[in-house]
């Protein structure tokens, strides 16, 4: 059975506001929840980015089901520090909880003033932290000295196992490679063709765990306001450069332009018809994923989730 989760924008909305969001996101039957980790929005109309892991521990003691996050070890935070809050939320809701470790992006690196890395050497690193994660998880003192500097740490109050650690990868050359070293491979919606091979390229390298995908979605009373949503709130995905070199959210902006409607279109699964847009999700999932989170791109959450309640659940479980 394909898990469907809630994804809770940090960008987007205040973070007592997203609380409220992933209660009622439970409520609502959403199996499961993720967050996004960024220390700025996409656009300055999202206006918002608060702090996923204080979040975190509020969203795990107010609901009942397994949440995860995506997030980057090895330059705005030390490996050491992401291992101690994993082991932290683990130790306090044993069986709940998640990361996605990934190479990161400048909109939330740059701010060490640290240069940023070729995507060759922010592989390297993400794979050194990972090391350096698994081994504090595991209860060992953990020396190191290459694209990360490790001191004789230790994470002393750990869960009795360590959760999951899942590979973020959006090519299949990523995929292929985080196979070698997660528990999972986590992606986001692009064309089927694209995410087929995302999926193959990890299947073909022996990448073990589930394989999550998050989607995008503008589902409005009207196509135009889905529309005038994704503009709003949305741009950003009709940029066609690389995404993980941008620093503000200024740029990102400037960058988006002013797209087409069928631009925007292709960035995010836009429309009014709730059954529609679950035969969408659905066969992306089809693809080869084992769970899928939604991510409603619209500030408005309760209105989302009282139509996903009433129509997008029923619907989605049908076309799986």
């Amino acid at each position: 059975m394909v898990l469907i989760g809630f994804h809770a924008s940090h960008e987007q909305l205040p973070p007592g506001a997203l609380l409220d969001a992933v209660v009622r996101a439970e409520q609502a039957g959403f199996d499961g929840a993720m967050c996004s980790d960024h220390l700025a929005p996409w656009g300055v109309r999202q206006g918002e980015s608060g702090y996923a892991w204080s979040w975190l521990g509020a969203a795990l003691a107010s609901t009942s089901f397994s949440l995860g996050v995506v997030t980057a070890p090895g330059q705005r935070y030390h490996p050491v520090i992401t291992a101690q809050a994993i082991a932290t939320l683990e130790e306090m809701f044993p069986g709940r909880f998640w990361a996605a470790l990934g190479s990161g992006e400048a909109m939330n690196e740059h701010v060490t003033g640290d240069a940023w890395p070729p995507k060759s050497r922010r592989n390297e690193r993400l794979a050194q932290s990972v090391e350096v994660i698994r081994a504090l998880l595991a209860g060992e003192e953990v020396t190191r000295s290459g694209e990360i500097e490790v001191h004789r740490a230790r994470v002393w109050s750990r869960p009795s196992a360590p959760p999951p650690l899942l590979g973020a990868a959006v090519t299949a050359e990523t995929a292929a490679w985080v196979a070698g070293w997660a528990n999972g491979l986590a992606t986001v919606a692009q064309p089927p063709d694209v995410l087929a091979g995302v999926i193959q390229a990890y299947r073909d390298a022996d990448g073990p765990g589930p394989r999550v995908l998050q989607v995008h979605i503008a589902l409005e009373d009207t196509d135009d306001a889905a529309l005038a949503v994704t503009r709003d709130q949305w741009r950003h995905s009709v940029i066609r450069r690389s995404l993980w070199d941008i620093e503000q959210p200024e740029d990102f902006d400037a960058l988006a332009g002013d797209p087409t409607d069928e631009e925007l279109r292709n960035g995010a699964l836009v429309g009014s018809d709730g059954v529609q847009i679950a035969e969408r999700i659905a066969a992306l999932v089809r693809l080869g994923f084992d769970r899928v989170y939604i991510h409603s791109i619209g500030p408005d959450q309760a209105a989302f989730l009282e139509r996903a309640e009433r129509e997008l659940l029923p619907a989605l479980r049908r076309s799986l």
